[in-house]
């Protein structure tokens, strides 16, 4: 297993940055080192980067960075929900501790989980997203505007002849 710690390349990154610090910017900066890091290797190894987002997190509400944990060249469970991801994990027969661990990115260094950054947890976001008459629609359709720039095609500027 290859584990490549990136804590003293985001480290000096931040330092470069100067006054274009922003919380946000650097935990979506994470990410795309993360992305970055993956191509390096599956590139050195004659492979792809397999993306690990779902039906809730990826088409639902796009919660992933442009460009870093959406930068990948297949996606094989981004049709099931997170339900049906913890159930595959359950039969396939993965430690209980990371199947039943707070869904996190791993990108804030105050340890905040995907539930408190979007305001629902997985099981009302596939609820509200099966049922638009759920009483959270309105906050799961917030959530998804939000992001739609993620999931949409990039624009692209036309120019006549």
């Amino acid at each position: 297993m290859l584990n490549i710690n990136l804590d003293s390349v985001f480290t000096e990154f931040e330092k470069a940055s100067g006054t274009n610090s922003s919380e946000h910017a650097f935990a979506n900066s994470r990410a795309r080192l993360r992305m970055t890091t993956l191509y390096q290797v599956a590139g050195s190894n004659n492979g792809i980067v397999v993306g690990t987002g779902n039906k809730v997190e990826d088409f639902g509400v796009g919660f992933y960075t442009k460009y870093g944990d959406g930068g990948v060249d297949i996606s094989p469970i981004a049709d099931c929900t997170k339900t049906q991801v913890w159930d595959m994990g359950r039969e396939l027969g993965i430690n209980p501790a990371i199947i039943d661990a707070a869904p996190t990115d791993g990108l804030w260094l105050d340890g905040r989980n995907d539930e408190q950054q979007l305001g629902m947890s997985y099981q009302e976001l596939e609820e509200t997203m099966e049922n638009p008459n759920s009483k959270n629609y309105q906050q799961y359709l917030k959530i998804r505007e939000t992001n739609l720039h993620k999931m949409n095609p990039i624009p692209v500027c036309k120019f006549e002849e």
